[in-house]
């Protein structure tokens, strides 16, 4: 039986979780979109920079994040002025770190059902006087879902288990900013903490397997389900 600060810890978990890709799923449609369908002068560098965190120490994103999201960071500072939202040393910036550790994770899968896409299906929605929102609505957002769904699902997966860039930049608070993963490591650094880690090992490796596992069926599903 798990006790009440691990449950606590999951929950915790899973709301960074979600409200990282929650916020980060637009914006990694919208740059999955740019990428796929646009040609322009500074493509490769913007998929350079998507691809980034993939590549960088967490640590230097996590620290990237305190120099710019920090009390004295000038997004901190702006978005503390103008929404009251403070990031360093909060769940918010757990969140905000796990969403850019994720991004990647999202744009990837969504740009490959983007380009998967047969443009003949929106031409002929054209044809038929459809507006390009239209379009979109019926033709564009229905066909590129399955990679949408993988994406939010592997994406969410990856912030649930994210360490070092979280830790850099929001510390290891319990009840604040200790997540699963930084939950692990701090029992693994005391000496009768070992049960309780291997517990919560066990359990994000079952949460981490129970993603791709239905990441893969409801993208299998709804590529069935096409047109």
């Amino acid at each position: 039986m798990m006790s009440e600060a691990e449950i606590s810890i999951i929950l915790l978990s899973a709301k960074v979780a979600f409200v990282a890709i929650a916020c980060a799923l637009l914006p990694a449609f919208a740059i999955a979109w740019l990428l796929a369908r646009k040609r322009f002068a500074g493509r490769g560098l913007l998929q350079a920079l998507v691809t980034l965190p993939l590549v960088l120490p967490p640590v230097a994103t996590g620290y990237g994040l305190l120099i710019l999201f920090g009390t004295k960071g000038p997004l901190g500072r702006f978005f503390d002025s103008l929404f009251g939202l403070e990031f360093a040393f909060r769940w918010t910036g757990a969140a905000l770190a796990a969403g850019v550790m994720a991004f990647p994770l999202l744009v990837r899968p969504i740009r490959l059902s983007l380009e998967a896409i047969d443009q003949g299906y929106a031409e002929a929605a054209r044809t038929l006087g459809a507006s390009r929102l239209v379009v979109f609505l019926t033709v564009t957002l229905p066909l590129a879902l399955p990679g949408i769904i993988a994406g939010a699902v592997l994406g969410f997966a990856k912030a649930l288990g994210e360490f070092g860039a979280t830790i850099t930049f929001v510390s290891n608070i319990p009840g604040q900013t200790q997540t699963l993963s930084l939950a692990i490591y701090a029992l693994l650094q005391t000496p009768s903490g070992d049960a309780a880690a291997m517990r919560l090992i066990l359990l994000a490796i079952a949460l981490a397997l129970l993603a791709i596992i239905a990441s893969e069926l409801l993208a299998r599903k709804l590529t069935r389900d096409r047109p």
